[in-house]
């Protein structure tokens, strides 16, 4: 059972639009941000965070802002979404949060990422499954999920022979961002929803994922 009772769609009409954004890309609206949703600000938040790290244009999300917003001038080098969620996989494994597992394994799959990857991301050193790039990736975000922290210099540089400055950073923003909800959703226990739920017993069932705590 969840430790804080996520409140309903409902009963947050001032952010709709946020949690109507988040079906359309997710299938489902997370219980992750309607507990949120006892502070609405960190919705909002959160939402345009998120948004901004997965390559969103934070101009058309915020339109009244005008010139306040800066441009991207690299935005043409946006990791994409497939990678962005094969990275969150990855640090969501390491960090041991079923929950972002399975949405992080779900929204893989939905951006073409193979199951069979999904299920053999521990094997990624030795897998001819991953190219080197993928490689460089998984091992950064679970070196950087591990308390105390495991990245050094050895992981930037196997990054560097793949991808810019601009792309590191998207990468370890990433990291970071699931740092953050791999924390959320393991404290508060966060009822996993029915579709990422079936996909991750189907798809990492045999790689010892269970949904643990976050049986409603």
């Amino acid at each position: 059972m969840a430790n804080v009772t996520p409140l309903s769609r409902e009963d947050l009409p001032q952010l709709e639009s946020i949690l109507a954004g988040s079906e359309a890309m997710m299938g489902f609206v997370p219980n992750s941000m309607l507990t949120m949703g006892h502070m609405p600000q960190l919705t909002m938040a959160f939402s345009l965070l998120a948004g901004t790290v997965f390559g969103a244009d934070l101009k058309a999300r915020l339109p009244g802002m005008g010139d306040e917003v800066p441009d991207d001038a690299q935005a043409d080098e946006a990791l994409t979404p497939g990678l962005v969620q094969l990275i969150a996989f990855s640090g969501s494994v390491a960090s041991g949060c079923r929950y972002c597992q399975a949405h992080t394994s779900h929204n893989a799959h939905k951006a073409g990422i193979a199951e069979e990857k999904l299920a053999a991301v521990l094997r990624y050193e030795e897998s001819e499954l991953f190219d080197d790039a993928e490689r460089a990736v998984i091992a950064i975000a679970m070196a950087a999920a591990q308390v105390p922290n495991a990245t050094d210099e050895r992981h930037f540089a196997a990054l560097r022979l793949h991808f810019t400055q601009r792309q590191i950073v998207q990468i370890v923003a990433v990291i970071a961002l699931f740092g953050f909800l791999n924390r959320w959703n393991d404290t508060m226990a966060t009822e996993l929803e029915g579709l990422p739920t079936q996909f991750a017993a189907d798809t990492l069932g045999n790689s010892g994922w269970e949904i643990g705590k976050h049986n409603g």
